[in-house]
């Protein structure tokens, strides 16, 4: 799909279909939109839409008017969404243009971006194993902004492509993304965009002494994969070196302590943490942000072979501390701690890790926020600032002292679960074990990295939840 600036008058530019906003409790511009608030046919409401045909005084040929809600609820966050939601109405239309008019305020960068990464993010869909001829008979050809700024459109482009790579790594089936595939296309996606990328194999993990990571991937025979890709800009503006950590069991059957049956093939999905870690990483190549950042992706795959790790076995990690298995399916915690120390290794100064990491996030915050726990409170509100930024609702979860008591093993230095009971925050606890003191911020996605149905702007499947507020992060440091 093009994307590009409109520079001509709306009622000059030649397109299937024209796009004006209308809010609530306002009188629209344009008789035709008054029109259909006049009859109640539209009211305004965040999504909503109507279109008219060979409207009077356009050479579009049709005006679409979609409702962008409350004026002063009006962000770039919802300009992605109704850039969305009329893009996923007209498609199926065979509409093949669409051009979308910026009101007064709304050609800011912010705006521009958020307008073109929703029409991006739109467009994707989770088919690319449909074999019907006409799948793609319908497309939507051009998008185009007019009232907008040229910044804003690139800047929007490079996020809203870099989002849809990492839903399509997401939506790849465990069969065909492996770790090894996995990896394979991080090294595609750093030498495309000049970043560097080096991948340690099984032998160098076990020799650097990585028994978390590799009591996970023991059960499976893929062999598992440890990626590492940097970005170092041209000129730092500190000495202050970024972590993106991102967890990438790319399926996971729980091990021997194996899931229930029912909805077990979505755990494709259980690698979104490391590939939205990646997603970001091309986007901040081409962005250039001003800080030095390495994306750390510990790809497994969790099975419940002959060789698997049970229930009760003791694994060492890389920094040297022991955790005893209780349950084999509380393993995205045992990947990332080797990878947290690993980072610090590094020279890492600040770590920031994603992870599908557990039920009980859904539980307390359903699928609407992100559960995001810390050591560094200046940190997490660099982080909070940016999901803030970006439309992605972050919220944060307490981490009293006394929620670590539930992690006391008797037989090794900690146990991988603490109990039913705040779930969520004892596997935090779990991590921070492992940051040394070090600022951190755990983002728990298990409720928001996919969407079980269709929203009107966006496809059922993967979301790609936090590329862009990576990307915000990396840009505001």
């Amino acid at each position: 799909m093009e994307i590009k600036l409109a520079n001509q008058a709306p009622a000059e530019i030649e397109a299937d279909a024209m796009v004006v906003l209308a809010f609530e409790g306002t009188t629209p511009q344009g008789e035709p939109a008054r029109e259909l608030f006049a009859s109640g046919e539209l009211t305004g409401a965040s999504c909503e839409t109507a279109i008219v045909h060979h409207p009077s005084g356009y050479k579009a040929k049709r005006l679409v008017v979609a409702g962008a809600g409350k004026p002063e609820k009006f962000s770039p966050a919802e300009m992605r969404k109704v850039a969305g939601a009329v893009l996923r109405v007209l498609k199926p239309k065979g509409v093949g243009s669409i051009c979308l008019v910026l009101g007064d305020g709304q050609g800011s960068d912010d705006f521009t971006s958020a307008a073109v990464e929703g029409a991006i993010l739109a467009d994707f869909e989770p088919d690319q194993y449909k074999t019907d001829p006409k799948k793609d008979e319908k497309k939507v050809d051009a998008f185009l902004i007019a009232g907008g700024s040229a910044a804003g459109l690139n800047r929007g482009r490079i996020l809203g492509e870099s989002q849809n790579f990492t839903r399509e790594l997401i939506n790849e089936p465990g069969n065909i993304l492996t770790p090894t595939l996995l990896a394979k296309r991080a090294r595609e996606m750093a030498a495309a965009n000049g970043l560097e990328c080096e991948v340690l194999d099984q032998a160098k993990m076990k020799e650097l002494g990585m028994g978390a990571l590799l009591g996970v991937s023991q059960g499976s025979e893929e062999p598992p994969a440890f990626i590492i890709v940097r970005y170092r800009p041209q000129k730092a503006t500190s000495q202050d070196h970024l972590a993106l950590i991102g967890k990438g069991v790319t399926f996971d059957t729980g091990g021997v302590s194996i899931k229930p049956s029912e909805g077990m093939e979505k755990m494709k999905y259980d690698m979104s943490g490391g590939a939205a870690v990646l997603g970001a990483m091309r986007a901040i190549a081409q962005l250039k942000p001003a800080v030095t950042i390495t994306a750390i992706v510990p790809a497994v795959e969790n099975m419940c072979g002959s060789r698997a790790q049970r229930p009760g076995d003791i694994v060492k990690s890389l920094n040297g501390k022991t955790v005893e298995v209780l349950n084999t399916d509380a393993e995205g915690r045992l990947i990332l701690i080797d990878a947290i120390t690993y980072a610090q290794r590094l020279g890492c100064t600040h770590m920031v890790d994603i992870a599908t990491l557990t039920g009980s996030v859904v539980v307390a915050l359903g699928h609407v926020n992100i559960g995001a726990f810390t050591n560094h409170e200046g940190l997490l509100q660099k982080v909070l600032t940016a999901t803030k930024a970006e439309g992605e609702k972050t919220w944060q979860m307490p981490m009293d002292e006394e929620y670590k008591e539930a992690l006391k093993s008797p037989f090794a230095d900690l146990q991988n679960i603490g109990g039913r009971p705040a779930g969520s925050i004892t596997a935090a606890w779990f991590l921070n074990e492992f940051t040394e003191g070090k600022p951190w911020v755990h983002l728990d996605v298990a409720g928001t990295a996919w969407n079980d149905e269709a929203k009107p702007f966006l496809a059922k499947g993967p979301v790609g939840v936090c590329v862009r507020s990576f990307v915000r992060l990396a840009e505001n440091w």
